[in-house]
């Protein structure tokens, strides 16, 4: 990876939408994503860019491309990735979408990365922590 791209030259707290993006901050990740396609065919993939940091995997529908593609970027940027599913959190029984918010921004990840059915939600659970959020999709918004 080369010093033009740098991770940390990203201006944006979260990543909720392509319409938030600049034409400069595209060209920016998609840089970043041929230095990362270029990692990735190497024997050793694993990073140490994200060491330290914790990543929450939220996602409240199935997916299998989405979540594993996260799920393997933050290992292989040497994130500690927590993966929570709906069907065994408190949300099965009843709890909103802004109390595991709380619950979770109590625990100070340093990004959520979340998938929600409905347009919108992200942006909601976005303003409620402070940690960076990552938009997985949601609903017929936005989709990676």
């Amino acid at each position: 990876m080369t010093a033009d791209q740098n991770p940390s030259r990203f201006a944006h707290r979260h990543l909720l939408g392509i319409e938030d993006l600049s034409p400069q901050d595209i060209v920016h990740l998609l840089d970043l994503a041929d230095g990362y396609v270029a990692l990735n065919r190497r024997a050793e993939k694993k990073q140490d860019t994200l060491r330290g940091r914790t990543q929450i995997n939220m996602f409240f529908e199935s997916s299998t491309r989405t979540r594993t593609s996260f799920e393997l970027a933050g290992k292989r940027l040497g994130a500690d990735v927590i993966n929570m599913s709906p069907t065994t959190s408190a949300i099965k029984k009843g709890e909103t979408l802004i109390d595991t918010a709380a619950t979770l921004n109590a625990m100070h990840p340093d990004v959520l990365v979340v998938r929600h059915p409905d347009s919108g939600a992200v942006k909601l659970l976005a303003n409620s922590v402070n940690a960076a959020v990552i938009n997985a999709g949601d609903g017929s918004h936005e989709h990676p």
